[in-house]
């Protein structure tokens, strides 16, 4: 962004001066329409030079002031505003209109293309009286009361005279084309609400302090003892041990019992001791363990496969078996249901 520079005139609380006038190669055919509009006498426009002349007269006249806005403002406190049923009349006798005035201290019609305004001493006055006679008292009664609020307040009245003094308007050039006779004018294209919103950034609420961040200590609890007899004592309840939570679905039995669903606890219990007497008859060796050539160290680097052994076949569990509740099951009975001498292998056969 190129450095945009001011003259000595639009700093703070400084007088009035000459305004300062940045022109081009060539001037543009509407600046040169609007000045000899406004001129009394015929004066040449034919160069640069003789624009600039006419502009830097033209603006720098005592009569060269510019209506920037106008506010309706206040003429007391709210509180000594007048009260009446009808708006006009308390519209009249409250409320005054300040027209808000300022005068061109630069032109630059080279690099920013823009017009820079100050605001008028008058204006500037009006402003801050009535910052400081209504304004503040309105901020200062709408707000709760702290230790520094009064040297706040005056804070804010010495920071306000400040910023409507430093306060420099700047718009296009084509504002130029409101020029009337003395080089007064008026904004137009709708940059009076614009310059309403400027102003109006300037009165800053008073604001109160922040609320104190205080750290309350909580006292630490006591650990009160239960002492016992003989120098014992035990942790509260609150401190005891407590057992670890366990979903009633995850507790399993230690050992799993039979369901009986159909047949009574007599029947079935007598059907086991015949079963297992019957079965403790044929003793059944242990199976041959698997065979596995031995090592040769001076053959060939590689292992044989072990001899196939034949697979014992699978066996009913008595779980398995179905029960026919009222009967008596003996060894008679297994031949129906796969149980006989010709299930086992012969090298389960029961030894002579």
């Amino acid at each position: 962004m190129p450095l945009q520079l001011l003259p000595a005139s639009a700093q703070a609380f400084a007088p009035r001066a000459p305004p300062t006038i940045v022109l081009g190669t060539k001037v543009e055919q509407w600046l040169t329409q609007a000045l000899k509009r406004i001129n009394r006498v015929k004066r040449p426009l034919n160069s640069v030079p003789q624009h600039y002349r006419n502009l830097t007269e033209t603006l720098g006249g005592a009569g060269a002031i510019w209506t920037l806005t106008s506010l309706m403002l206040p003429k007391a406190p709210d509180a000594e505003l007048r009260k009446d049923d009808n708006p006009l009349i308390e519209a009249l006798f409250n409320y005054q209109l300040v027209h808000v005035e300022a005068y061109v201290v630069h032109v630059d019609m080279v690099s920013q293309m823009e017009v820079a305004f100050k605001l008028t001493p008058e204006t500037i006055e009006a402003l801050t009286e009535y910052h400081k006679d209504i304004y503040s008292a309105d901020t200062f009664a709408d707000t709760w009361s702290w230790p520094e609020k009064e040297a706040q307040m005056k804070k804010l009245q010495d920071e306000f005279v400040q910023a409507v003094n430093k306060f420099v308007y700047r718009t296009g050039v084509r504002v130029l084309e409101g020029l009337e006779e003395d080089g007064a004018g008026e904004v137009l294209d709708g940059r009076t609400k614009e310059v309403k919103t400027l102003i109006g950034n300037l009165f800053v609420p008073l604001l109160p302090p922040p609320p104190r961040i205080v750290d309350v200590l909580h006292p630490t609890p006591m650990l009160t003892l239960n002492v016992m007899p003989g120098h014992w004592w035990t942790l509260p309840p609150s401190l005891a041990p407590q057992p670890i939570p366990v979903d009633s679905w995850k507790v399993l039995p230690s050992t799993p019992s039979p369901t009986v669903t159909s047949c009574s606890d007599t029947q079935s219990n007598a059907f086991w001791p015949s079963e297992m007497s019957s079965l403790s008859a044929a003793q059944l060796p242990s199976p041959t363990p698997s065979y596995s050539q031995p090592t040769n160290y001076t053959s060939a680097p590689f292992f044989s496969s072990p001899q196939a052994i034949t697979s014992m076949p699978t066996l009913q569990l008595p779980s398995t078996i179905p029960s026919h509740c009222g009967t008596d099951l003996g060894m008679g009975h297994f031949d129906s249901f796969g149980w006989s001498a010709s299930s086992f292998p012969s090298q389960y056969a029961t030894a002579v």
